[in-house]
């Protein structure tokens, strides 16, 4: 008899990580937390800031820019970003 896989855990949205995130951060900024706790805080936060970057980065891919043509005409184009909005 063929053991049923255990259902893998639904990845948290990009809303839910990020409300973490906000969570991680009041929690290093408060100073209440010890210095083990503040590492395990920080190690959290980076891993988090690593995935909201890659959905935001996969959602820019995926975001395609209607531009009208002299025409009147609908045509796609690939999303840009202005380059004065990069943080990183």
């Amino acid at each position: 008899m063929a053991k049923k896989k255990a259902p893998k855990p639904k990845e948290p949205t990009f809303e839910q990580r990020l409300e973490r995130l906000e969570a991680v951060v009041e929690q290093l900024e408060s100073g209440e937390a010890g210095l083990d706790d503040s590492l395990r805080l920080y190690a959290e936060g980076a891993e988090l800031v690593k995935a909201c970057r890659k959905t935001l980065a996969d959602a820019e891919k995926r975001i395609a820019k209607l531009t009208e043509t002299a025409g009147g005409e609908l045509r796609e184009e690939p999303f840009e970003p202005d380059e004065g909005d990069d943080e990183a």
